[in-house]
């Protein structure tokens, strides 16, 4: 029932949203690595909802964040009640750890060591790991300078003290934590008369997610003004633009995705977003490449929904939201590189589109104790009639346990079609009649596995004989046969 409507009028409609998204929760944490983080969408209507459920799946505990979105610019001006603005994205770790999100980037990579409000705190910074940027020699006098005061009068050559010295202001620091940081390799700088001390964390260059109102509030803002991210008026003229068509209603902008995903994203790191629709995580994500040079991958996740027959996506030939989504991928792709041409020359934009369907194989291939006898005559073959060498192939990939994003590569041996994954770590032929010179000649490949069709031997000697013949040349091999 998952495709069924689930009307506001009915009285079970947050019972069954809630059913719905349990299942799906439970095996989004499943996938989830060690050290993976989830963001979820949601509107008002679910949202507390949502967090009591996701408390019960990923634990309260690694709850992080209920981050506010500005989502649009332009809120409803007929709203009798109130214009809403906002839609929020919960936050959740795996298993909480000391990792720091990367928000906004540092200005010059440095942060203020005075906190307003905190009380007077005396610390004593070593000469060489305080840079005096606004004087290159001469000497500072001691006294208040605005919120800090330097108790000694110190002489500076080529930017530092002479001497180690001390600073009284409302600093956030204890004298303990701030040799700590030293011992880290944090450094700090002064930049005007005011002695206002900043400091640099070492490899550090962004700020954490700011709050919203840090007083009052826990909610953390994310728009357009503050974090360069657009709302969904952005987002759908990118679609537009892209697409040449309004192809789907209220998308999310590139650049949503983007920030959120560089809090935690790294070069090599795989995104699943499972409720994917126009596939803008997918787009973010070769964005991001381009801009770093990164090696992340995508994994796009959408049911084949119909579009509605009287929508511009259907007039324009798309029949579900998936086939949406596919093009999007191929356009921004090439957009991507285009506009990146100098930078982004081998910038990887392939992708492999794969649909959930029923086995390759009959039934007697799983479940051969249910057959009788008289079921025999129609089992000579136990691969069904209708599929393919690449349909073929995927599913040995899955049953041996191989990376489907492997490259495949097609090869002709003595007249026999091979596809080979990844180079030589699996060959595979579904030819029929294969014979003995080019079991040899395909042996002599060395490849790690190799794969054919239990019935696409030429004779029964010839498959009797394979595994010999590939101990002899290549005794590595594993073998297997559909």
């Amino acid at each position: 029932n998952r495709l069924t409507a689930n009307p506001e009028s009915n009285g079970r409609f947050h019972s069954d949203w809630l059913s719905m998204m349990y299942p799906r929760l439970k095996l989004a944490r499943n996938l989830l690595r060690d050290d993976g983080v989830i963001f979820i969408s949601i509107d008002d209507h679910e949202q507390a909802n949502l967090k009591r459920l996701c408390d019960e799946v990923f634990g309260e505990g690694n709850f992080i964040e209920l981050f506010s979105w500005v989502k649009t610019s332009t809120p409803p001006a007929l709203s009798t009640k109130s214009r809403k603005t906002n839609e929020h994205i919960l936050c959740y770790e795996k298993s909480r750890n000391s990792t720091k999100y990367d928000g906004e980037p540092l200005d010059g990579g440095d942060q203020p060591l005075l906190n307003r409000g905190n009380n007077l705190v005396t610390l004593k910074f070593p000469k060489e790991k305080v840079l005096f940027s606004f004087i290159k020699s001469g000497v500072v006098a001691a006294g208040t300078n605005d919120r800090v005061e330097l108790l000694h009068q110190l002489t500076i050559q080529n930017g530092y003290s002479l001497n180690d010295f001390e600073l009284s202001g409302e600093f956030k620091w204890t004298q303990k934590f701030l040799d700590e940081e030293i011992e880290k390799g944090t450094t700090f700088i002064i930049k005007s008369e005011k002695i206002s001390i900043r400091f640099i964390r070492q490899e550090e260059g962004y700020k954490r997610p700011t709050n919203y109102i840090k007083e009052k509030y826990t909610s953390p803002l994310v728009n357009k003004k503050l974090s360069g991210v657009g709302t969904n008026e952005n987002a759908s003229t990118e679609l537009i633009d892209l697409m040449s068509i309004d192809a789907f209603s209220y998308p999310k902008p590139v650049s949503l995705i983007k920030y959120l995903g560089n809090f935690v994203l790294h070069s090599d790191d795989i995104i699943l977003d499972f409720f994917s629709g126009s596939a803008t995580t997918a787009h973010a994500v070769m964005q991001l490449n381009a801009e770093d040079g990164g090696k992340r991958k995508f994994i796009m996740v959408q049911i084949p929904e119909a579009c509605a027959e009287k929508s511009e996506a259907f007039k324009a030939g798309y029949k579900t939201i998936a086939d949406i989504g596919k093009e999007r991928i191929r356009r921004a792709g090439q957009k991507i590189k285009t506009d990146n041409a100098l930078t982004a020359t081998d910038l990887d934009i392939g992708f492999r589109v794969l649909k959930i369907d029923s086995s390759n194989m009959k039934d007697v291939y799983y479940t051969p104790d249910n057959l009788n006898q008289n079921d025999l005559f129609n089992l000579v073959d136990n691969v069904r009639e209708d599929r393919s060498a690449e349909d073929l192939l995927f599913q040995v990939l899955l049953d041996w346990g191989v990376d489907l994003t492997l490259p495949i590569t097609q090869e002709t041996i003595a007249d026999f079609t091979v596809l080979f994954v990844d180079d030589n770590a699996l060959a595979a032929c579904f030819d029929a009649d294969i014979n003995e010179a080019f079991v040899k000649e395909l042996a002599a490949r060395h490849p790690m596995r190799v794969v054919f069709r239990d019935t696409c031997f030429a004779n029964d000697s010839i498959k009797i004989n394979i595994e010999q013949i590939f101990k002899l040349i290549s005794p590595a091999t594993e073998i297997k046969t559909l």
